[in-house]
């Protein structure tokens, strides 16, 4: 009896699951929403005269406030200060103004003077709209990643956030195959897509409030049980100085930039690809890529209860990386255009996909302390959105300079034709570089002993 009474809410194997599910729903929407407009790029440049350069200005937004306005690092701040409810609501409210504001700048039709900074004012708003959810939907990054470690420390953490990205690539599954199917289905209507994201990132902020009466009875829980609550106000400012002199932190940062560089911004340019390349009807171009989170589903869990029980974390995230390397080589070669090619590779890519996360975020509790924890994820997502902010726009700029081809009429509208292959081997060049970083965290793990190579899972 007295054994049950020590026993919190987290113990429940089924309450830390079903929190999971719970969480994991905000951010199946927020990738939803990250990529609905990667397979409607040639309707933006047919319908509504963008340009690749336009296109790449637009997917860069991702990353300026979080980037250069440190926002990403203060919502890390507000994470170890405030707690997880707070915060993850907070992130929540942001996603939806940010996305309210993409979906009426695409919906609205502007006059073709309209311009900004001799840019596109249409474009500019859009882009302004999806700076403002970047904010929101990297915080709730960090915020989700937090609530695992909080509700599954000692049990399949890696697991668990195998599961939930899992869940929230399911999004950007659903973003890749949808987006064309709900824009011919609503008279070719552009902001039909936004719309629906619009109302997934409505449910995702009511069920992250579903998930803070939840949490709130761990708290209790744990009051209850006379275990010691974990202190989520101990951070102070000067701990950013501790985790920023901790060299195996830096080695993880890369290691994310260079790997998510390799594969979020070529999702953008992946529908594109598609058709330029592979000959694939530009109205089922994003199925082919949208086969890559599905495998994600199953393979991301599966590679997380092998990290958990049997280790060989830093393993897992070198052979990731060489894997990677691998398919945007082939993806690469000109001759090589059958579009069961690109499928196979798209395969490929989400086994390395599955491979690099399940290990890389499950290590960064072993590299930094728990109460600096949501200022190291924030700050290695800030060091990400670099890549994720200037990627996206080094490709689009390339496009346009180097890689048009032609153009090509198709029901009335006509759009620029493009040659992938040097976009495709500046992505492989990032995956190279990740894997001397993946060998280089190796390294590190076996002089300092993090346990990169143990179980997350304790060992009876």
């Amino acid at each position: 009896m007295t054994e049950k009474l020590k026993q919190t809410l987290r113990d429940s194997k089924k309450a830390r699951w079903t929190t999971l599910v719970v969480v994991a729903i905000l951010m199946f929407a927020g990738y939803f929403f990250t990529d609905v407009m990667s397979p409607l790029k040639p309707m933006l440049e047919a319908e509504m005269g963008w340009t690749s350069s336009d296109y790449g200005f637009f997917t860069s937004a991702y990353g300026w406030f979080n980037v250069f306005l440190l926002l990403l690092i203060v919502g890390g701040i507000i994470l170890d200060k405030m707690g997880v409810r707070f915060t993850g609501v907070m992130a929540a409210a942001i996603m939806v103004v940010g996305a309210s504001i993409k979906y009426w700048a695409i919906s609205t039709i502007f006059d073709a003077d309209d311009k900004i900074f001799d840019i596109s004012a249409q474009v500019v708003y859009a882009a302004l709209g999806f700076a403002i959810f970047a904010v929101g939907v990297e915080i709730a990054g960090i915020t989700v990643s937090k609530v695992i470690v909080k509700w599954f420390k000692g049990y399949e953490m890696a697991m668990a956030m195998g599961f939930e990205m899992a869940i929230a690539r399911l999004g950007t599954a659903l973003a890749l195959a949808s987006p064309v199917p709900l824009y011919t289905l609503f008279d070719n209507s552009i902001s039909a897509p936004l719309a629906f994201g619009l109302v997934l990132l409505v449910i995702g902020l009511i069920s992250f409030l579903a998930f803070n009466v939840m949490d709130k009875k761990l708290d209790k829980s744990v009051v209850d049980s006379g275990a010691e609550k974990e202190e989520e106000d101990n951070f102070k400012i000067s701990d950013l100085g501790l985790i920023l002199k901790n060299k195996g932190f830096w080695l993880i940062a890369f290691l994310c930039v260079l790997f998510y560089s390799s594969v979020f911004p070529f999702l953008k340019y992946a529908a594109d690809l598609m058709v330029n390349k592979y000959g694939v009807d530009p109205g089922t171009a994003g199925l082919i890529p949208s086969l890559l989170p599905f495998g994600t589903l199953f393979l991301t869990p599966f590679f997380g209860n092998l990290y958990d029980r049997k280790g060989k974390g830093a393993t897992i995230m070198i052979i990731g990386s060489a894997m990677l390397i691998g398919v945007h080589t082939l993806f690469s070669i000109p001759f090589l255009d059958h579009w069961l090619i690109a499928v196979a590779l798209v395969l490929v890519l989400g086994v390395a996909f599955s491979l690099v996360p399940a290990a890389m975020w499950p290590s960064v509790p072993k590299i930094i302390p728990e109460k600096q924890l949501g200022s190291a994820f924030s700050l290695i997502f800030w060091i990400q959105n670099w890549g994720l902010m200037g990627v996206p726009y080094l490709i689009g700029v390339v496009l346009d300079k180097y890689c048009i081809t032609g153009s090509v009429t198709l029901d009335g509208l006509t759009r620029n034709t493009y040659d992938y292959t040097l976009p495709m081997m500046i992505f492989t060049g990032f995956g190279i570089l990740a894997i001397f970083v993946a060998l280089a965290l190796k390294a590190e793990d076996k002089k300092k002993g993090y346990g990169l190579e143990l179980p997350n899972m304790k060992q009876d």
